[in-house]
């Protein structure tokens, strides 16, 4: 489970989240839906330690992870698949899977089997397994974002970060990011969803928060949410699928 309780944070004097509350039960998907500048991507990044929140608590399974660097906390079972996708562009595909699981691979999570859990992610995104040898910096843009997907499901994590996962692909690869985080969810895979197109990230999340200039000005269950006029009429409207 990840806990985020009374969460600030920002870049330099400039404090983007103001007391924000998140709990992502094990399990669940969870969303956090909001206009551009509201604070998610700030929100994924002092999670995973991109950045240090100034205050707050951020705990994972019961075990403090605010302001710790990233790579412990993807020791400690978060993985974030980022805003952009940010693949390693001159190494093949299978080697940017692998560094996936580098924490396993150096013992420092449980290592289990990767091997095995490198086809499980071929099989999970088949146009990764067609260009596995391919270098990452000549995949489409929707390749890539698969890539840093499965990277990130490579960690076996406790709880995947997804921010943004579908920004700038076309409508049939958005949908079919989107049935994959469905199989993921399918799997118990426990999963924070920033996403752009909220009726999309509603309908596959059982729990939602509306993000608004740094504070949550409304949560509760994903179909309450899809229900709630001002929700609809803000986040929901011509445009959004």
């Amino acid at each position: 489970m990840l806990q985020i309780t009374n969460l600030h944070a920002g870049y330099g004097k400039v404090e983007v989240l103001q007391g924000i509350s998140i709990t992502v039960p094990k399990g669940q998907v969870v969303t956090l839906i909001g206009s551009n500048g509201a604070g998610k991507t700030t929100t994924m990044r002092a999670i995973s330690g991109m950045i240090a929140p100034s205050s707050g608590d951020i705990s994972l399974n019961g075990q403090a992870i605010g302001g710790l660097e990233s790579f412990y906390i993807a020791r400690k079972g978060l993985a974030h698949s980022p805003e952009g996708r940010r693949v390693f562009a001159t190494m093949s595909v299978a080697d940017n899977l692998l560094l996936g699981a580098f924490p396993r691979i150096t013992g420092a999570r449980p290592r289990g089997d990767v091997k095995r859990d490198l086809e499980r992610a071929m099989e999970l995104f088949p146009r990764l397994k067609e260009r596995r040898t391919q270098l990452a910096g000549t995949l489409s843009g929707g390749e890539q974002q698969m890539l840093a997907m499965a990277r990130a499901v490579m960690l076996n994590p406790e709880v995947l970060l997804l921010d943004e996962p579908s920004m700038g692909l076309a409508p049939v690869l958005v949908e079919e990011v989107f049935k994959i985080i469905a199989r993921l969810k399918s799997e118990g895979v426990t999963m924070l969803l920033v996403e752009q197109f909220a009726a999309a990230a509603l309908a596959v999340a059982d729990y939602g928060y509306v993000l608004e200039n740094g504070r949550i000005s409304v949560h509760g269950p994903a179909h309450q949410l899809r229900d709630d006029p001002a929700v609809k009429a803000a986040y929901l409207g011509s445009g959004v699928h």
